[in-house]
Parts: C-alpha cells; sequence; structure tokens
C-alpha cells in the first residue's frame, strides 16, 4: 500500500546482481552522524522486465520491490544498516525476499582529504525465488565530491556469492557511479549508472553485461529529509528495461546527552 500511494502522490530487469533492484542507489562517502538513525524507504516499479519465470526467478515486470533501511551512526567515521526486503505484483501478494546488513567506515572530515572515502561491506541473505544467490558478499569502495554545483560519485563495488549459481564465478566487478548538478539550494538533477560486468578475472560479453542509466532529481529540502527520484533504463538484453525508483529518507537524532538533560 505504502509503494502505490507514494507513485500516485508523486502523479505518477534482470535482477542487478551489484545491488539488485531492491536498493537502487549510489552511495556517497558521508555516514550517518553519531547518535543519529537514517531510516529510508526504497520504492520502485520495474515497467518492462522478465515476464516469465527465468531459472527458478520470479519475473519481474509490474512488481513492486520496497526495501526499509535503517543506518545508525557510532562515531564520525563507522555507521551500519540494516536491510528488509521486499516484493509484490500482479503474480503474487507481498512477500519477504530477505535481509542485508551493511557495516561501513569512513576517512574523517578532519583528516582533510580532496575528496571523500568510505569504504562498506554488505553481507546477507536472498531467498531462492528471487535471485540465483542467496549469500552474497558486496565490498563497495566510496568515492565522492562536490565541486561547486557540481557533484559526482563513484562505487566501483566488487562481490561475492557464496550460495548460488555465481559461486564459480569468483569475484564479479559492479560498479555504479552518479553525477548531478545544484541547479538551485534544494534541487540536484543529473545521472546514475549502475552496472555489472561479470568476473574480473575475465567479463561477460557486452549484451550479458547488465548496464542501466537513471536520469534522477535529488531534493535537498531539509536536513533531516532526503528524496531521490529517478526513472532507469537497462541498455542490454540481462538489464530490466525500465524501472521508476524512489528514495524517501529520515534522520533522527537520538543522542544521549539530550536524554541525559531531560532526566
Amino acid at each position: 500500500m505504502i509503494s502505490r500511494f507514494g507513485w500516485l502522490l508523486l502523479a505518477g530487469a534482470a535482477l542487478l546482481r551489484a545491488q539488485t533492484n531492491y536498493e537502487i542507489q549510489v552511495y556517497g562517502a558521508e555516514t550517518v552522524k553519531p547518535g543519529h538513525t537514517m531510516v529510508e524507504l526504497h520504492s520502485n516499479f520495474t515497467l518492462a522486465g522478465t515476464k516469465t519465470v527465468v531459472d527458478g526467478v520470479m519475473p519481474t515486470e509490474h512488481s513492486f520491490h520496497e526495501t526499509i533501511e535503517i543506518t545508525h551512526g557510532f562515531n564520525d567515521w563507522f555507521e551500519t544498516g540494516f536491510y528488509i526486503f521486499t516484493a509484490e505484483s500482479t503474480h503474487f501478494g507481498p512477500q519477504w525476499v530477505g535481509d542485508h546488513i551493511r557495516p561501513r567506515v569512513r576517512v574523517p572530515e578532519s583528516w582533510h582529504w580532496p575528496v571523500g572515502v568510505s569504504l562498506s561491506q554488505e553481507v546477507g541473505y536472498t531467498r531462492r525465488a528471487y535471485s540465483t544467490d542467496t549469500w552474497t558478499w558486496e565490498i563497495r569502495p566510496i568515492i565522492d565530491k562536490q565541486q561547486g554545483r557540481l557533484y559526482w560519485a563513484f562505487n566501483p563495488a566488487l562481490e561475492r556469492s557464496w550460495h548460488g549459481d555465481s559461486v564459480n564465478q569468483g569475484v564479479a566487478f559492479a560498479p555504479a557511479a552518479k553525477i548531478g548538478w545544484d541547479f538551485t539550494k534544494k534541487v540536484n538533477a543529473g545521472f546514475e549508472y549502475y552496472g555489472s560486468q561479470g568476473p574480473v578475472t575475465g567479463f561477460f560479453a557486452l549484451k550479458d553485461q547488465e548496464q542501466q542509466f537513471f536520469p534522477c532529481v535529488d531534493l535537498n529540502l531539509s536536513e533531516d529529509w532526503e528524496f531521490n527520484f529517478g526513472m532507469g533504463v537497462g541498455v542490454t538484453r540481462s538489464t530490466d528495461h525500465l524501472i521508476l525508483k524512489m528514495i524517501i529518507g529520515r534522520r533522527f537524532d537520538f543522542p544521549r546527552h539530550k536524554a541525559a538533560k531531560t532526566q
């Protein structure tokens, strides 16, 4: 109900191996502030995707995917995120898909590096009906920079399947990137890219790679809220061809010293 209402309110692929289409996001290097918690709802709807069961995986066309992400900042260089994946379509009702956990460290701002740098590791389980790989591990280096009105980020992720059809492929390369321009203080628009090229020992042929491009808009309406909207176009046969996505995030401040003052 949340996703349908959300898309109406806004007037309204083969799964990406790197993040799948439950969590379509290019990460910036910044972590959640100490004592703060970020709650995000990742919603997307596949307009054109797979129409039949492929390798035991449910079809993606006309599927809603909802992901709840809860991330807590422990200090100025460490956070941990937890994901709950769900799916719903005309073929089946609401379904739990899986869970992931994602600890992340960053280079503190006090080091004064010329670019933002952080490193996340995401480990988790996905049900076999929704992915040919059930247990996976991803290492995601994150580099970003705000240069005047221009913002860019690059996530050259490496991933490994521990249980499933891709185990024998070893480590795969799955990059993501983002470039955006601040048209106003509150509106940034640009493009996001998501790919999965295959094993680092030998990439797949281009037609078998996953390549997807999202024109997107970010709204910076408040320090406590984040909004991201985009439409993704898959350009290879192995990618869902058209996806709408939306991310809504809310930051909560739960520092212990505030609680102490009220006592």
